[in-house]
């Protein structure tokens, strides 16, 4: 596909010098760009495509590097990317030694800061913008956050210490979702057309400079400026960011250029904090998209004429949703939690079967753990269903919510280990070092969709909390081993053996049908460890433990030191990933990187 425009898009600069009908026709490559390029690589659809026109209009009217443009999450940064020298590179997104799905720093000026989590760019944003003013740097630094990242309860910290700023730090909401002001009456929309004119707030801001200049304008300015307010109070209804101190613009057309920019150059004049609140339709521009943007937020590869795509239908997120579904139809102490990630973590049936036991609590994860520690106590049975990356942000209220006083919540952790084309801000591979910190925890970490089931309704009525780690996908062809059990030997061999759980026991596997004089010892409960086990591998000359986290802290390490307590000969190698963050990359392809593979297993076992 030809991009006439795009293509000669070398940098913002570039974006400055077109006219309306350019621009427009700027927008529609670009969107033929994103559907073209996430139909064969996979990625973040449908928030892309609504953030076409407000990603042109930001450029249009900031100056970056200059001026830092902070995307919340970073889904919605692949228009930043085309514009900013990488439409050459844009056809790798995703993909091995390619460009990131998010912002990264290392690839380009224009990326101020790593964004993958939700709701931090407020924060981000703010600390660029004030550490501009004490270096005595020009620019501004801009947050563009959407509706569904401010029920992030960091979002609301940033809001509130930077509504209290001198400056003109901006912020920018994309709403696709909801409306945040809620103003009466034909009145109040004359007078919202009338503030989102350019020359009304120039006014505005020449009269309150020349105010400034003339004797006692001071107190005439600030006289006005509480006229202005009873009549707002009159007319309007304050909303969050009045009230946190913002100067509020909008609504505003997000899918109009002209009328975003002319709203973004006047917050630029303000010696006061503004948001932008711009309206936009995810998916926009691609209809299997506009009309199912929850199903085309994160998408594997597509066909582009009919919408369907290649990924698996059955996969361990689905059978942790059925299993859940199974347990709440006879026991109505059941309760399912998600943070704003219902279909991907398999509880859509849940929400519709079971709704009064169901609960989004949005992308508020720490939240959703403390939440569920509320409702154990009164005796319900909750399952956090959350992906491994986002559960790191709850570390602090498993300790101090649930862990002290040992209330039984149920952590279904979807996406352990390695995720793949997200890359680093999304990889599984840190939550079993830092669960296996944590007393009164334990943790089970399924190979198969058989164990899975089993482990979530056994550990169902356990009065200890309990984590059940699984990986992202479909399972692998897995010997047979006992899922009831805490650990099972297979093979006879005497000499060496492979120590391993969760996805790589399906790498074992393999290797054990190449050769069947090493052993395999799966484990299935993986912390605390078994004191049993210990006595079953005592005699191997040779152990090597291979997982699918990082080294530090993990199970490896924890063998380790039992081995060494009780007092054993032989040879322990650990193969875990070294202490770094993993680039996005196919899981097959990481895992042999990592040398965490069949192949990798038998080289080293020979």
């Amino acid at each position: 596909m030809e991009y006439p425009i795009l293509s000669t898009i070398k940098s913002p600069d570039d974006v400055k010098k077109l006219n309306n009908q350019q621009t427009n026709a700027l927008c529609q490559e670009i969107r033929d760009c994103i559907i073209t390029t996430v139909s064969k690589n996979g990625g973040h659809l449908a928030s892309n495509l609504g953030a076409v026109e407000l990603s042109v209009a930001l450029h249009k009217a900031f100056d970056s590097p200059e001026d830092a443009i902070i995307f919340d999450v970073g889904h919605q940064c692949y228009t930043h990317k085309l514009l900013t020298g990488r439409f050459e590179e844009f056809k790798t997104i995703r993909t091995e030694n390619g460009i990131s799905g998010f912002l990264k720093p290392e690839e380009s000026e224009h990326d101020k800061f790593i964004t993958g989590h939700s709701s931090n760019s407020v924060s981000a944003a703010f600390g660029i913008y004030k550490a501009k003013k004490l270096k005595g740097e020009k620019g501004t630094a801009i947050a563009v956050i959407g509706d569904g990242a401010l029920t992030g309860g960091m979002a609301y910290e940033a809001l509130n210490n930077a509504g209290s700023d001198n400056g003109n730090f901006i912020v920018v909401l994309n709403d696709n979702k909801m409306s945040i002001s809620d103003n009466v009456g034909a009145l109040s929309r004359t007078l919202t057309k009338m503030r989102n004119k350019p020359r009304y707030h120039h006014f505005k801001l020449k009269l309150s400079n020349f105010l400034h200049k003339i004797p006692f304008g001071v107190y005439i300015d600030k006289l006005f400026r509480k006229i202005k307010e009873i009549l707002k109070s009159i007319f309007y209804r304050k909303n969050i960011f009045t009230a946190l101190g913002f100067n509020y613009l909008g609504p505003v057309d997000g899918h109009n250029v002209s009328a975003m920019v002319s709203l973004f150059k006047i917050a630029k004049e303000y010696k006061t904090p503004s948001i932008i609140h711009v309206i936009t339709t995810k998916g926009k521009g691609y209809s299997y998209a506009e009309d199912h943007p929850n199903s085309y937020h994160g998408v594997a590869s597509f066909d582009i004429l009919n919408g369907t795509n290649s990924s698996e239908k059955m996969c361990f997120s689905k059978i942790a949703g059925d299993t859940l579904c199974e347990l709440a139809e006879n026991d109505n102490r059941i309760c399912a939690i998600t943070a704003a990630m219902t279909e991907g973590t398999g509880l859509k049936s849940f929400s519709e079967k079971y709704n009064d036991r169901f609960f989004d609590v949005g992308i508020a994860e720490g939240h959703a753990v403390t939440f569920a520690a509320g409702l154990a106590t009164t005796g319900l049975k909750p399952f956090f269903v959350v992906y491994s990356t986002f559960l790191q942000r709850g570390f602090d209220q498993i300790i101090h919510d649930c862990a002290i006083g040992n209330f039984p919540v149920k952590f279904l952790v979807d996406r352990a280990g390695i995720v793949g084309e997200d890359g680093e801000t999304h990889q599984g591979v840190f939550d079993v070092s830092y669960l296996t910190s944590i007393p009164n925890l334990t943790v089970y970490s399924p190979s198969t969709y058989k164990e899975l089931e089993y482990r979530i309704k056994e550990t169902a009525d356990n009065e200890n909390i309990v984590a059940i780690r699984y990986p992202r996908g479909a399972e692998d062809y897995a010997l047979n081993f006992d899922e009831t059990a805490d650990y099972s030997v297979i093979g006879d061999g005497k000499n060496k053996a492979i120590i391993t759980y969760g996805r790589l026991f399906s790498e074992a596997s393999k290797a054990y049908d190449k050769n069947n004089e090493i052993s395999i010892i799966k484990l299935n409960k993986i912390y605390p460890l078994s004191a049993e086990m210990l006595k079953d591998i005592k005699d191997f000359k040779e152990l090597h433990f291979f997982e699918e986290t990082v080294k530090s802290g993990g199970i490896g390490e924890h063998l380790s030191a039992l081995l060494i307590d009780s007092g054993y000969n032989g040879k322990l190698y650990i193969h875990a990933i070294e202490n770094k963050f993993i680039k996005q990359a196919g899981i097959k392809s990481v895992l042999k990187n990592e040398k965490l593979d069949s192949d990798a297993m038998l080289n080293y076992l020979n």
